[in-house]
């Protein structure tokens, strides 16, 4: 089984999904590469404090989001890839206004605020185009091989990304980054131009094959939430993923400040803590088709997405000195290989769970709803960091995701 196993993981999807994956590891690496530098640009070039990086962080995530929601219905009843290069070009030009209104002496907040709200879109526009190009392109049998090259694209990024970004900036400046995920988008958009193709796409009969802007209803709007909630399946894994990765990433800065200011680590090795673990998750990629071969995709599921929230726990028992760096190093493998198994799996299940023509709203709404929730939950645990303390507040995230797997469906 091991034998078929690497063959089947080594064997070729196609030439068009070649160049779809080139152009994701392109961009995942720009945008890795440009880790949180809008909020580092507000920093130093512009001198921002607390008050103006968090609005900063949670106006463009929550308005992007807003303006994402007709979009995700509008592309719905489109051609996939010409929607997907549109996003990589807006992208694009959007993060090279950064550097051009540096060079002129015209930077400020306001178009670091616009900037950060265009990208959101454009990320959740396209993220929800290409699953549902994805599914057009391949056979379901080959969604999972496919899923898992993602995945282990997004940890090997991760985990080389933020440390040759901070590099680059400290020997070129804080644009360097900036004009790299701008090329890498660049380079994106021409890749999944060249991956070509027709694509295979059903609508309702009781749609508009090409629906105008104005002419979507609320019932248009609503059709990925509406597919989600009533699913048996989709819904607890939905409420699941929403409140797992939130209670993942919301106590993130919290831990930044622990680390760095409390006990004292140094920039690199609290860059080193969270870069190592990320080998998990290119570990855990590689292992979810095999281990849904041998155990079924829902027991994998069920599995891997239970363990995945017995780690964070562990961070509020961080120290000082190298026994508090590996705690944290320990940790973040354990959970990351957990992700790296559940992700693909994941988004194989809901692509097969999910008719094609309520794909693109479907996953348009389980970004929304999960960048939205992290948002209001991350500045929920400021206030709760405030009234407590540090250590406290990343404890009450760890013990809340304990009681996440009861939501994993069971069935």
């Amino acid at each position: 089984m091991g034998g078929a196993a690497g063959t089947a993981g080594r064997r070729s999807l196609g030439r068009g999904f070649g160049w779809l994956w080139a152009a994701y590891g392109v961009s995942t690496f720009g945008t890795r590469l440009a880790f949180d530098a809008l909020p580092l640009i507000a920093v130093v070039v512009l001198h921002a404090g607390a008050t103006e990086v968090a609005l900063l962080a949670a106006s463009g995530l929550a308005v992007g989001a807003a303006v994402a929601v007709p979009l995700g219905a509008w592309v719905e009843f489109r051609r996939k890839r010409p929607v997907m290069v549109s996003a990589d070009l807006i992208r694009c030009v959007a993060l090279l206004s950064v550097p051009a209104a540096f060079a002129l002496g015209g930077l400020g907040l306001g178009q670091l605020l616009v900037v950060s709200m265009v990208v959101a879109a454009a990320d959740i526009t396209f993220t929800a185009a290409s699953g549902a190009y994805l599914k057009s392109l391949l056979p379901p049998e080959d969604l999972l091989v496919a899923n898992g090259r993602f995945e282990a694209t997004l940890w090997t990024a991760t985990a080389l990304g933020p440390p040759l970004g901070g590099a680059a900036i400290g020997v070129f400046g804080p644009m360097t980054t900036v004009l790299a995920d701008a090329a890498s988008y660049l380079l994106s958009a021409l890749g999944i131009r060249a991956a070509g193709g027709k694509e295979r796409q059903q609508f309702s009969p009781d749609v508009p094959s090409d629906p105008r802007p104005g002419t979507l209803s609320a019932a248009d709007l609503a059709a990925g939430w509406r597919h989600i909630l009533t699913h048996p399946t989709l819904r607890p894994l939905f409420l699941n993923t929403v409140l797992v990765n939130a209670l993942i990433m919301t106590p993130a800065p919290l831990l930044a400040v622990l680390m760095l200011g409390q006990l004292g680590f140094a920039p690199w090795q609290y860059g080193l803590a969270f870069a190592v673990p990320c080998l998990g998750g290119l570990l855990g990629s590689r292992l979810s088709r095999r281990l849904v071969a041998r155990y079924g995709r829902r027991r994998v599921l069920l599995t891997a997405g239970t363990l995945r929230a017995c780690w964070p726990v562990g961070l509020a028992f961080i120290g000082p000195g190298t026994a508090g760096l590996l705690l944290v190093m320990t940790v973040e493998f354990g959970l990351i290989i957990c992700v790296g198994v559940f992700n693909p799996v994941l988004a194989t299940h809901r692509l097969d769970l999910t008719p094609p023509d309520r794909v693109t709203r479907t996953l348009s709404a389980w970004s929304i709803t999960g960048r939205t929730t992290t948002a209001a939950m991350t500045a929920l645990w400021g206030l709760l960091a405030a009234v407590t303390d540090t250590r406290t507040a990343i404890a009450v995230a760890g013990v809340l995701l304990l009681a996440t797997p009861a939501l994993l469906p069971r069935k």
